[in-house]
């Protein structure tokens, strides 16, 4: 059975355009060959209830919520404290946590410090390539924003994810307009319902095209629906 796994991203700078959204698109995608469907992905301004409530609902839904960003040390960086919140626990200090930050920031060893202070409950998640480190709490696993950081992180503990068949993709570019497929498309989706049919149009100089993506965790439906559908499309 697939496992589900829900997206939040955090920043006033993703909510306002100012950063392209990457880690999202980045995490579903690394999630998808270790069987998890991502079902949602958000992204909310630096404000605790926004954070909280999103957190309430979405956890119980999916056995997986991701969230990135937040985890600095500057005033807008409030994640720690949302979390938290929407657990109903106390940020206490973890120690051996604290005292490795201090160690290895010894210019400024109380603002790293301050990184330590997690949910009550958390594990602490290493940050291969940074200071503030990341923390999962019940089913939530909290990664820093910086897209390096939170790459580096999620490699470092993705088997902890894999559940199930791996979701595999299929794709094609046909130079047709959707109008023209949407019939066959319609009919790949009833025949095979465990595969996730798309249909993506773009309209080049020379011409409109399509690209159709077929995602399923069942390689045999996979792979007759994208036969099939590819004999519907290629003679028009």
């Amino acid at each position: 059975m697939t496992a589900t796994a829900s997206i939040l991203t955090i920043g006033n700078e993703l909510v306002s355009g100012d950063v392209p959204n990457t880690n999202a698109s980045w995490l579903a995608k690394r999630l998808a060959p270790l069987g998890v469907a991502v079902r949602l992905v958000a992204a909310v301004p630096d404000e605790i209830e926004a954070i909280a409530d999103v957190v309430r609902t979405e956890a119980p839904r999916v056995d997986f919520l991701l969230v990135t960003g937040g985890l600095g040390g500057t005033p807008d960086d409030l994640t720690r404290e949302a979390l938290a919140h929407a657990f109903g626990v106390d940020q206490p200090e973890v120690g051996e946590l604290a005292a490795d930050l201090r160690a290895r920031f010894a210019h400024d060893p109380e603002y790293a410090a301050r990184w330590a202070r997690l949910p009550a409950g958390s594990r602490p998640l290493a940050n291969p390539l940074g200071g503030a480190p990341g923390f999962a709490i019940e089913n939530v696993y909290v990664l820093p924003g910086l897209p390096a950081e939170m790459e580096a992180m999620f490699a470092a503990m993705e088997e902890e994810f894999r559940r199930g068949s791996p979701i595999a993709t299929w794709r094609c570019t046909y130079r047709t307009r959707e109008s023209a497929i949407a019939s066959a498309l319609a009919e790949a989706g009833e025949r095979w319902p465990s595969v996730l049919v798309g249909s993506y149009p773009a309209f080049p100089v020379d011409g409109p095209q399509v690209e159709i993506v077929l995602k399923s965790s069942d390689a045999d439906a996979l792979a007759a629906a994208s036969a099939w559908l590819d004999d519907a499309i290629s003679p028009r």
